[in-house]
Formats: structure tokens, C-alpha cells, sequence
């Protein structure tokens, strides 16, 4: 699973819905992701974000590494998000579905790759 910058300030804000998803994704092993350009998006002082930074070692956080495919998809959707884009280059690219708080952002995203499009799970 994909996670967007929402599901990262849910960590982070310790919230019970994070943390019944994290439980089901243990005892499922289901794989978590995330992605640089997300991690920037919540990150602000690490100081008072130790929950987070907990988290973040336990999930694979892909570079931003694939910028002419993320280009694109972002002329192919018509879209301008980087960040979203990035995020659904990598579900693709890895096989996984996305967890969001935004699908409305990433739908358009994901469809452009047709029938190869990731499924959106809407967060919370």
C-alpha cells in the first residue's frame, strides 16, 4: 500500500484510525510505502515529530527518482501535483494500491494509466 500525506499526519497525530490501519496491515503483511516528496510534505520539526519518525523507519520511502516518467503522467492528466504524481508512479511501478485523503486529486492521476491504474482507497 501506497501512503499519501495524509495518512502520514495521521501517524503523526496519533490518531486511533492510524493506528486499527497499521494493526490490520501487520497481521495482513501488508507492505507500506511512501514516497521523499510525501515525507517533505509533513515533515517540519523533527523534534516533535518522533511518532512520525518512527514510522518512517518502518516503511520503504522511494526517492524521487523517476522525474521524465512523473513529467509524463502529469502531461498525460493534464495535472501539475509532482508529489501526487510521484505517488502514482510509484504504486504503479510497485504493483500497490493507494491509501489517500484526496481522491479526487489522485483519481485522475491513476486513470491515465487505464487498465494498469493502482486502486484508490480513500483515507479515513
Amino acid at each position: 500500500m501506497i501512503l499519501d500525506a495524509g495518512f502520514l499526519i495521521s501517524v503523526d497525530r496519533s490518531e486511533r484510525s492510524a493506528h486499527a490501519f497499521l494493526e490490520a496491515a501487520a497481521r495482513t503483511g501488508t507492505d507500506l510505502h511512501t514516497t521523499h516528496p510525501v515525507v517533505a510534505q509533513v515533515w517540519r520539526d523533527g523534534s516533535r515529530q518522533a511518532r512520525l519518525a518512527a514510522f518512517l523507519r518502518i516503511v520503504h520511502v522511494h526517492p524521487l527518482d523517476d522525474g521524465p516518467s512523473v513529467g509524463l503522467l502529469l502531461a498525460r492528466s493534464r495535472t501539475a501535483d509532482v508529489v501526487d504524481a510521484h505517488l502514482v508512479t510509484c504504486a504503479v511501478r510497485v504493483g500497490h494500491d493507494i491509501l489517500t485523503g484526496d481522491p479526487d486529486d489522485i483519481a485522475p492521476l491513476a486513470a491515465s494509466f487505464g487498465s494498469a491504474a493502482p486502486t484508490v482507497h480513500t483515507w479515513p
